[in-house]
C-alpha cells in the first residue's frame, strides 16, 4: 500500500505494519480521525486519533490509567507468559510512569524534587557549551551524520553531566555501549509480541543498565555531590523514606534513555522536517533566536518523537460516545491528535510561525513527561546554534529513513552537507 491509497472500511490499526511506520499521518491517522471515538485495533485494545477523545483519555486518571501491566503485556503473548521472569518487561512494570496512584505519586514526587526546574534551568550555560563542541567538531566542508554525531550525542552528554558520570563511565566506548543498550531494551515499550532473540537481547541489555546504574548509585551514596543521582539517593518523601537501590536504578535507566531518546529524534525529526517542507528552515535561519522557541514546539507536533502512549480503563468511560470497560486498553495516538484539522488550522503544514502550542507530544495528566522541560531547553539550544552557525547546510532528505519502531518515531541516519 502506498501512502495516498485509501483505506477500506474494515481497517485495523496495525502498529507493526512498515506502510504504517513510513507514512503514519496519511492515509492512517486521517482514516482514524473521521469517526468521533474509538477504533478496533488489529489486537485486543481501542485506538483513539482525534483531539478531544486522546486529550479526555490521557487527562482523566479517574478513569483511565495504566491498570494491570502483566495482562496488558499477555495481551500480546497470551495468558500463559510469565511476563515478570524477564527482566526488561520487569523493569518497566516498576517504572513510575507504568504504574498508577499511590505507587506513581509516590515516586514521581521524588524525582520531581530531584529534577526541579532550578536545576534544568541551571544546565544552558553547559547545554550551549556541549552544542557548540559537537558543532565545532564538524568538517567545514563535506558530509556530516547528523543523527549520531549530534543528535545522539548532546542529550547523552547531557545526561552524563546530570546524573554525574565520571572518567570510564562516560567514555566514548561506554556511551556507545550504554546507548545501544537502551536502543535494544526499550524496544519492550512496542505494542506487539517480540521475536524471542530480540527479548532475550532486551532482557541481558536491561541486566547490564540495572548493573551499570546500580554501581553508580553505590557510588553516590558513599560520597554524594551536586549531581541528579546524589539527589535521588538522598531525596526522602513525608514518612522519610528514600528510593531503593532498585528504584534509583529504575529510575536513572528511564530518564537516561527517555532523556536521549525522545530528545535525539526531537532533533532529527526536526532537522529533516525544517529541511523538507518548503521555506522552514531558511524562516529559522533568518531569525534563529526568535524562532528557535516555536520551531521545538512545532516540530513536536507535527512530527512527534512519541507517537503514542496506552491507558486502561479503571471504571466505566465514554470517550466520543464510545462506551469502554474496565480492564479495556486504549493506544492515544498523540501523533494523530497533532494534526487534528478541528484543532489545528492547516494542521498538516508544517509552520515554524505557529503561535498554537496545544500539541499532546508529551502527554497529560499525571503522567505527563517529567522531563519536558530539558527537552525543550535542549531542542532550542541545538536549533539555535545549528541555524545560526550552519545556515547553509543541506539535509539529504531523500536518503532519510525511518527506523523500524512504531511507538518512538525516529530515523535510523541523517546525512547533511555543511
Amino acid at each position: 500500500m502506498n501512502a495516498t491509497a485509501p483505506l477500506d472500511a474494515g481497517y485495523r490499526f496495525d502498529p507493526a505494519d512498515p506502510d504504517l511506520i513510513r507514512h503514519p499521518y496519511q492515509p492512517y491517522y486521517e482514516y482514524l480521525r473521521r469517526a468521533p471515538g474509538l477504533h478496533k485495533a488489529a489486537t485486543e485494545y481501542y485506538v483513539a486519533a482525534r483531539y478531544a477523545d486522546v486529550r479526555d483519555v490521557i487527562t482523566n486518571h479517574a478513569a483511565f490509567g495504566q491498570g494491570n501491566f502483566v495482562r496488558n503485556i499477555q495481551l500480546y503473548y497470551g495468558p500463559d507468559f510469565d511476563v515478570l521472569a524477564h527482566s526488561s518487561y520487569r523493569w518497566l512494570s516498576e517504572v513510575f510512569v507504568m504504574q498508577d496512584p499511590p505507587a506513581h505519586t509516590r515516586l514521581r514526587k521524588l524525582v520531581a524534587f530531584a529534577l526541579t526546574p532550578r536545576r534544568v534551568a541551571a544546565m544552558q550555560p553547559r547545554i550551549q557549551q556541549i552544542v557548540d563542541g559537537l558543532i565545532d567538531a564538524m568538517p567545514a566542508k563535506g558530509e556530516i551524520e547528523l543523527l549520531w554525531d549530534f543528535a545522539y550525542q548532546l542529550p547523552t552528554l547531557v545526561m552524563c553531566d546530570m546524573l554525574g558520570l565520571e572518567g570510564e563511565e562516560r567514555s566514548p566506548a561506554r556511551l556507545a555501549q550504554l546507548t545501544r543498550a537502551v536502543a535494544e531494551s526499550f524496544i519492550v515499550f512496542e505494542t506487539r509480541a517480540l521475536e524471542p532473540e530480540l527479548l532475550a537481547q532486551a532482557d541481558a541489555q536491561m541486566d547490564f543498565l540495572n548493573d551499570f546504574f546500580g554501581r553508580i548509585y553505590d557510588r553516590k551514596r558513599a560520597n554524594p555531590q551536586d549531581d541528579l543521582t546524589s539527589a535521588l539517593v538522598q531525596a526522602k518523601d513525608e514518612d522519610g523514606s528514600a528510593l531503593t537501590k532498585a528504584e534509583v536504578a529504575n529510575v536513572i535507566v528511564a530518564m537516561f534513555g527517555a532523556g536521549f531518546e525522545t530528545t535525539a529524534h526531537l532533533i532529527g525529526n526536526g532537522m529533516l522536517t525544517l529541511h523538507r517542507e518548503r521555506g522552514q528552515w531558511q524562516a529559522l535561519a533568518a531569525n534563529p533566536e526568535e524562532i528557535a522557541p516555536r520551531a521545538v514546539e512545532e516540530v513536536l507536533r507535527f512530527e512527534s518523537s512519541l507517537q503514542g502512549t496506552y491507558r486502561t480503563a479503571l471504571q466505566p468511560a465514554m470517550v466520543g460516545g464510545f462506551s469502554v470497560q474496565p480492564g479495556e486498553r486504549v493506544l492515544c495516538l498523540l501523533g494523530a491528535a497533532n494534526r487534528d484539522p478541528s484543532v489545528f488550522e492547516r494542521a498538516d503544514v508544517m509552520d515554524v510561525t505557529r503561535k498554537d502550542s496545544r500539541m499532546l507530544s508529551f502527554g497529560g495528566g499525571i503522567h505527563h513527561c517529567i522531563g519536558q522541560q530539558l527537552a525543550r531547553l535542549e531542542g532550542r539550544v541545538a536549533f539555535t546554534s545549528l541555524a545560526r552557525r550552519l545556515p547553509h547546510i543541506e539535509v539529504d532528505v531523500e536518503r532519510a529513513v525511518w527506523r523500524a519502531g512504531f511507538l518512538f518515531r525516529g530515523l535510523t541516519e541523517l546525512r547533511c552537507r555543511a
